[in-house]
């Protein structure tokens, strides 16, 4: 159960990168930037992640 956490936490950083940061700067220290990101795609990655994948197919 862990495992798929930390790989559903692993994937929302990804897509929150990909989709709602994508193209922007990010300004703030790095261990702000890596919390916002990873709360950010665990609390929305059920959007977040199809919505990078559909996203990278283009």
């Amino acid at each position: 159960m862990i495992i798929l956490l930390a790989i559903y936490m692993i994937a929302g950083y990804w897509a929150t990168g990909r989709t709602i940061y994508a193209d922007k700067i990010l300004i703030g220290t790095w261990s702000n930037i890596f919390l916002r990101r990873v709360i950010m795609g665990t609390l929305l990655g059920v959007v977040l992640i199809p919505w990078a994948i559909l996203k990278g197919r283009r």
